[in-house]
């Protein structure tokens, strides 16, 4: 009898267990308090640009990028914005937005991240549907290379076309910001003192291209890898001195085992913080 009993409560044990459920994200805000995707949406609703921190393979940050820009969109005219387009290739992507070349033929031109058709695709097509502007932010990759090869100076040989594709030089750079010391503790000294910079272009160029292309009275939605407006840094810190009198609100992405519950360690790096199961499958 006893071992018939402590079968069955074995079994309601595993029962228990097996038929929790699973939470894949959680959405907090600054303070690592639980809030609805809705609150989330109410208070975007009221601020001029949302910089939404992405895991770059990550389907649940892509998935909630779009379902917010959809969402915002029903009510509110819509510029987007992404790290994923460099601004040499605005023309193309432009051509696009208004018919005049197919996919295949922005695939051909333009140069599109791997993950580009499950991932932001559906982003650009759904400006496209809007007959909404979407912006190439990121500065083109060769001239970032030159910056983590030899440093802000190699800009300044540039021509004024080439210029125009990056944030007037020289760029303000604060070296002290938490985000670029860090970055040179966590790849060990490598790269030396110009990875930061190199970071920084990329965050100055999109923070200007985004404060040259805000329109009064619309909102600005940029995606970019959460590295660049964790902590309230980045491009963030950029767009305050351009544009202070506007309403921001960044948005992180991150990972951990438990995600119903917001580690220490996370609490305070953007206004929302989407909190997803470390299990979660990738794009690529």
């Amino acid at each position: 009898m006893k071992k018939l009993l402590f079968i069955a409560i074995l079994q309601l044990v595993f029962l228990q267990v097996y038929t929790q459920n699973k939470t894949a994200y959680t959405i907090f805000n600054s303070t690592g308090k639980a809030v609805t995707y809705e609150e989330m949406i109410l208070e975007m609703n009221n601020v001029d640009i949302i910089l939404f921190g992405e895991l770059h393979n990550n389907p649940i940050s892509h998935w909630l990028q779009f379902e917010v820009s959809l969402d915002l969109s029903q009510n509110n005219k819509i510029v987007f914005g992404a790290e994923m387009f460099e601004t040499d290739n605005q023309d193309e992507l432009d051509l696009y937005l208004k018919g005049e070349i197919d996919q295949k033929a922005l695939d051909t031109l333009a140069r599109l991240w791997p993950n580009y058709k499950t991932d932001y695709a559906p982003l650009v097509n759904l400006a496209k549907e809007k007959q909404a502007s979407f912006i190439a932010t990121n500065i083109p990759r060769r001239y970032a290379n030159m910056v983590f090869k030899k440093g802000f100076e190699a800009l300044l040989e540039l021509s004024d076309e080439e210029k125009s594709l990056m944030a007037p030089l020289p760029i303000e750079y604060y070296p002290e910001l938490p985000g670029y010391k860090n970055m040179l503790t966590l790849m060990g000294g490598h790269g030396g003192e110009n990875l930061p910079k190199a970071q920084a272009i990329k965050d100055a160029t999109m923070a200007y291209f985004i404060a040259q292309n805000y329109i009064d009275d619309y909102k600005f939605i940029h995606y970019h890898g959460t590295y660049h407006s964790d902590n309230y840094e980045g491009i963030l810190w950029y767009l305050k001195k351009l544009k202070p009198a506007l309403k921001y609100i960044t948005v992180s992405s991150i990972t951990q085992a438990n995600p119903a519950q917001l580690d220490d360690e996370n609490i305070g790096k953007a206004d929302f913080i989407i909190c997803i199961d470390e299990n979660m499958t990738t794009t690529y």
